[in-house]
């Protein structure tokens, strides 16, 4: 399969690339921590905490299942673009996707 590249945009305006392989399971939240990002994920990666939300500002993912969704709806700093790093699998991560943290600690 390869290996991917994403970029977190970060709070200063940068772009910060992280490339990964597709192969191994993983999914954006462990690739994430993983990275030493600020990412809590408290519930372990089960879609119960939304500790792990991001914004998916360029490129597709998997789409987001309805626990996901029943989760992001008790947020308050949702956009469209909303979802669970958790929940997002890099093996359906498009290469070049763009993200920015938005979690409890980066809202």
């Amino acid at each position: 399969m390869g290996d991917i590249t994403f970029f977190v945009d970060e709070e200063n305006g940068e772009k910060t690339p992280i490339t990964v392989p597709t192969d191994m399971g993983l999914s954006l939240m462990e690739v994430l921590k993983g990275s030493d990002y600020p990412i809590l994920a408290t519930c372990g990666g089960m879609a119960l905490c939304a500790t792990c939300h991001i914004e998916l500002r360029e490129g597709e993912a998997n789409p987001p299942t309805d626990a996901e969704l029943d989760m992001l709806d008790t947020l308050f700093n949702t956009t469209a673009y909303s979802r669970l790093s958790c929940q997002i699998k890099i093996a359906h991560l498009s290469d070049g996707a763009a993200i920015r943290l938005r979690g409890e600690n980066n809202a």
